[in-house]
Formats: C-alpha cells, structure tokens, sequence
C-alpha cells in the first residue's frame, strides 16, 4: 500500500484552512515551509509579529500558531490525510515550532474532519450575547474536547466569574497607564469602517470592535480604546457572562501549543454546537494579575485562555494575508 504524500498544491490547501485560526490582535504570527523532498511542512513563529510589550515570553504567540495546527490537522483530514505532528522538534531553534509529516488517516480522523465546516464559520464575536446559559451536555463536549489535546477546560462559579471580570478591567487599567502597550495594541487596529474599508491582510478592523457597552464594562477587550469610531453604537451586555477557563499543569512551550491546539478544537466546537464565542485575554497579559485568573478550586496550574461562550451573533471575519505570503516551498 503506497504512503500518501501531500503535494505543493494540497499543502497549499490545508495552510489555506489553517491560517483562519485566531491569533493575538489577529497578528497571524505564522510562517510555513514546505520542503517537498521529505514531505515535511514546518510551522514557524514569526519574530517580527510577536507583541514585545504584552507578550514578551511570546505565550500568545505560541497559542496562535498552535491554534493554526489544529485547523491544519482538521484540514488534513478532511482531504484524506493524517497530520502527524512532532511538536518543538529543533532545540537549537526555538521558532521552529512543529513539523508535520502526512500519511493515511487514522484513529480520529473522521472527528477531526468533521469539525471542518466550522473553520470559516468561527469568528470571534464581541457582541452581546443573550442570558440563556449554556447547556451542562455543551460544557462537557466542550471540556472533552480540551482533554483530547491533553488541557483542561473549567466552568467557574458566579463569585470567581466576578473575580475574573475584575482582573479583566485591571487589565484595562494597566494598558491605559501603559504607553507602550497602548501604542502596541494601536498598531494591530484600524479605525477605517464603512465606505472606507482596511486594505491590511491582519490585525482587528472597526467592524469587528463591536459595540461600546451602556452599562457594566463589557466581557471582552474594547479596541475602541485605541482606535475611536465615531459612529460606533451601543449596546447593553451581557449581566453574567459564561465564562471557560483553558489552563495547563506546566507553563511551558510545549504546553502553550498543545494549550494553542485545545483551544482552537474547543472553538470549533463550538461553532459547530451552535455557540458564539470570543476570547478575553487581558488579564493573562500582565504577570501580577495572571496567576489571580486561576479558580482556586481546581487543579489546573497555569490558565492559558479565558473564553466567553454564549448565544448571539457569531461576529464578522477579520482579514487574513494571503497563502502565498505565509507559505514558502523550499
């Protein structure tokens, strides 16, 4: 039986899927390298997209592209091939962050290829969602997804849902008294709406702000801040977000790809279940209000994401770079 090999054009393909993944202020912080000898396609962290300020050890960084090989592994199987994956594989270099080989599908790949139609339709919504709580049978194939990529999802109570909202305008606070994470996160946004529209392949346009919250501070990160819209609207959110915990037991590269992997494969999920979703990651930015985000009823170590679920509006798509400008063929 011949071994399937992926070509330049089905290489193409999958990083044509796996560069929809979300990434810290859409920076798409990944370069991919195909080497058609071996068969091998290499995923890169890009240095000149980390964010230096408030991703200094380059965590999100790490979250984003892993996030993209997750989709490559959805992609890969859903054109009939198995990802196989060596995270981390060259010590001297720490940019390379995985390899991946391809050959015949095998254990799950009929579950990953299922989470295929999801991919464009995931976008993350910082809208309003409704007050109708997520159904507990949701939750668990939610935190059974996080398992399969070897992390823990975890629903927290009312009081350390408030405690994490709290952290989260603490955050604000920190990057507003902060001019260089305020120049940081201006640099990834665009005040261009309507008529006008962004001509950049990355970072958050104005259409994908949302809208300015009328009553308690909204659960998620308000790029208005840095790029005003005039004729941006308002909206009353949420009183109780629904709140998931992503965390690992150790806090290092490799755990911050296998964490970038689960949270991609929850997303989807939850796209397919009929769920919105967005992501708060303020609190996470600043080491003296990480460690405080962690529940301390469970036993997860390190939190590597906070995730908004809910029912409302899936939000719009935010740009993407062209495969050609992430993809090389050596």
């Amino acid at each position: 039986m011949t071994t399937p090999r992926a070509d330049a054009d089905t290489v193409a393909l999958l990083v044509g899927d796996a560069v929809t993944a979300p990434s810290m202020h859409n920076a798409q912080p990944w370069r991919f390298v195909f080497r058609p000898d071996s068969g091998v396609l290499e995923l890169h962290g890009d240095p000149e997209r980390a964010m230096t300020r408030t991703d200094p050890d380059h965590r999100a960084l790490h979250l984003g592209c892993a996030a993209a090989l997750f989709n490559l592994r959805v992609s890969a199987a859903r054109n009939g091939l198995d990802a196989r994956v060596d995270l981390l594989p060259d010590t001297s270099d720490p940019w390379l962050l995985a390899a991946v080989s391809f050959g015949s599908p095998v254990g799950e790949a009929h579950e990953l290829a299922a989470l295929h139609a999801a991919l464009r339709r995931r976008h993350t919504s910082r809208m309003p969602f409704g007050d109708e709580p997520v159904p507990p049978a949701l939750l668990d194939g939610l935190r059974a997804a996080a398992r399969l990529e070897g992390c823990r999802l975890t629903v927290p109570d009312r009081r350390h849902t408030e405690t994490v909202l709290a952290l989260v305008r603490d955050a604000e606070h920190h990057e507003e008294m902060d001019p260089l994470a305020r120049a940081e996160t201006a640099a990834w946004t665009s005040g261009t709406r309507g008529t006008t529209p962004t001509t950049r392949g990355d970072g958050i346009p104005a259409e994908a702000f949302g809208p300015r919250s009328s009553g308690t501070v909204a659960p998620v990160r308000d790029f208005g801040r840095a790029r005003p819209v005039p004729d941006r609207g308002w909206a009353v959110f949420e009183e109780h977000p629904q709140l998931a915990l992503l965390g690992t037991t150790n806090d290092t590269p490799a755990d911050w790809l296998r964490a970038g992997q689960a949270l991609e494969r929850v997303l989807l999920r939850a796209t397919a279940d009929g769920l919105a979703t967005s992501m708060t990651s303020q609190a996470l930015e600043w080491p003296d209000l990480r460690w405080t985000v962690r529940d301390p009823l469970s036993p997860v170590g390190h939190v590597q994401m906070v995730l908004r679920l809910g029912y409302g509006p899936s939000g719009p798509a935010t740009p993407r770079r062209p495969v050609g400008d992430v993809l090389q063929i050596r």
